[in-house]
């Protein structure tokens, strides 16, 4: 019986098509994030109290870390100002830069790690949607380190968004924390890819920076950057899992159980006198020999 690739496609996409969709892609993923965050509730009240809570837990587990780094960022001018353009710029930079190496590496690489950080920031927004939850910087003893320095830098008082759009963020989003998350993404994207030693280093000095920087200008609790971490870790869990399902048997057998599509031919010689016996045998081998015959 002769053999050809499942559902076999005669007009791939030229590289810089799936270049500009996957552009497109990572923008709806970006303006999904920006809905979400903006479905939240903003009630004040619930969102003071899961942010106690969730402070007691911490106390409970001895990782109450976010006093002495807030006031280590808001007693020295230097660090609270490079902490603000770390928390309102790296986030989307870094981020975007380690996207793009991994799409020139190519798609065994890049597919992967994408899926990883779409599956890890949608299990954030869910959180975000069902907890909305304070920051340290609205309850009193914390310093709201990027709003001591708005004059200074791009971002206006309304956490890191721009001047004149802070009506478009939602405060409450900190639980968990997408900035440690995708800082995580980047350093787990760099151990696992990049040949160079320095390299994989540099990335987990930038996701444990990333933590210390959130925390230290008091826009999330460390629970916060450790739930962020666990979204991205269930993350690449996921992506792993759905890249060892066998997708093209598992359509070819759908197809199989439906009415034939005109356009999908099989490509199995007739059956000689006596075969019959050995069709239950290769049923299976059929799962992958179904052929595009349209345009």
């Amino acid at each position: 019986m002769s053999t050809a690739p499942a559902l076999a496609r005669t007009h791939p996409w030229p590289r810089w098509a799936r270049g500009i969709f996957e552009l497109l892609l990572i923008v709806a993923l970006w303006v999904v994030y920006s809905l979400a965050r903006l479905l939240a509730d903003t009630n004040m009240k619930p969102a003071l109290h899961r942010a106690n809570e969730l402070l007691h837990i911490e106390g409970i587990i001895g990782i109450q870390w976010e006093t002495p780094l807030n006031q280590l960022f808001s007693d020295y001018r230097v660090i609270g100002l490079a902490g603000s353009y770390w928390y309102a710029t790296l986030h989307y930079v870094v981020t975007a830069a380690v996207l793009v190496w991994l799409w020139r590496l190519g798609a065994d690489r890049y597919g992967p790690a994408r899926r990883a950080l779409v599956i890890g920031t949608l299990l954030g927004l869910m959180a975000y949607i069902s907890l909305p939850t304070a920051p340290p910087r609205f309850i009193g003893g914390y310093v709201d380190v990027l709003s001591l320095h708005a004059a200074d830098g791009w971002w206006g008082a309304d956490a890191s968004a721009p001047r004149g759009l802070g009506g478009l963020t939602n405060e409450l989003a900190a639980f968990p924390s997408l900035h440690a998350g995708w800082a995580l993404w980047v350093a787990m994207a760099l151990q696992i890819y990049a040949t160079r030693k320095w390299v994989r280093t540099l990335g987990w000095l930038y996701a444990l920076g990333t933590v210390i920087v959130i925390v230290g200008t008091g826009n999330h609790w460390v629970i916060d950057a450790i739930v962020g971490w666990m979204v991205i870790v269930l993350g690449w869990a996921a992506a792993e899992a759905i890249g060892r399902v066998r997708l093209r048997q598992v359509l070819a057998r759908a197809l199989r159980r439906r009415p034939r599509d005109p356009g999908l031919v099989l490509t199995a010689p007739p059956a000689r006198a006596g075969d019959h016996d050995d069709l239950d045998d290769t049923e299976d081998e059929l799962d992958g020999r179904l052929v595009d015959s349209g345009p």
